[in-house]
């Protein structure tokens, strides 16, 4: 059965808007989506909801329990560590497959946006940085070829996207050793460094962060992560 275009468009319109409050904070972890409330919101039936909420949890933003139903999706810390694990190795190699295919005019744009970064740094804003973090990241690594490997590394960002100024926020420290790394990312793309030193200096500028992380939690006996 074919959907009328009309359904597809205010099945759109639900999407973006219950993931902009989502990625925005006003939908914290844990939030329940109340199909008819939102409906009622956005002016329209249940149905495109119901089909916005599934995309969401294919994406992994939204989980649904029987007896609980939508909500926003939680994640702890176990979940953010295997999480950034996982990360480390799937943009680690989207970054390397990406690189023959990264121009110079690439190259520059990465590098304006790590000297945004760190300008960030001198009033550090953790939400800001991490979207140029995000922006920056993505320059490197949309390039890549492999469509379902982009896609994967697409699906870690957005659950990272949850924990968005976590890291950044208990280790500030960390962000001035980021902008640096970036730094060195570019100079291997930018000298046609061999495939594989591109990669694992992806994939350990993603678990420096982890480590970051991780120390600052058994140093501070933290449990679960909550953005």
């Amino acid at each position: 059965m074919t959907v009328a275009p009309a359904t597809r468009s205010k099945s759109e319109l639900s999407y973006t808007w219950i993931r902009s409050k989502i990625e925005g904070g006003a939908f914290v972890p844990g939030y329940r989506l109340v199909l008819g409330a939102i409906a009622k919101e956005l002016d329209v039936s249940v149905v495109p909801v119901r089909e916005a909420i599934r995309r969401l949890e294919a994406e992994g933003l939204v989980t649904f329990e029987r007896n609980v139903g939508a909500q926003v999706a939680m994640l702890n810390e176990t979940g953010y560590v295997t999480t950034m694990q996982t990360l480390s190795i799937l943009e680690g190699a989207a970054t390397m497959l990406s690189a023959p295919f990264i121009t110079d005019e690439d190259i520059a744009a990465a590098r304006a946006v790590n000297a945004n970064m760190a300008d960030c740094l001198e009033n550090f804003d953790p939400h800001r940085f991490t979207e140029l973090n995000r922006e920056f990241h993505s320059i490197l690594f949309e390039r890549c070829p492999n469509d379902n490997l982009l896609d994967l590394v697409h699906r870690g960002w957005n659950s990272l996207n949850m924990l968005r100024d976590s890291t950044f926020s208990f280790v500030p420290g960390r962000a001035h050793q980021s902008v640096a790394e970036h730094e060195g990312i570019l100079s291997l793309l930018e000298n046609g460094a061999d495939s594989l030193d591109i990669e694992l200096a992806a994939r350990a500028h993603r678990t420096r962060t982890l480590d970051a992380f991780t120390e600052y939690q058994s140093t501070h006996k933290r449990s679960p992560v909550q953005p």
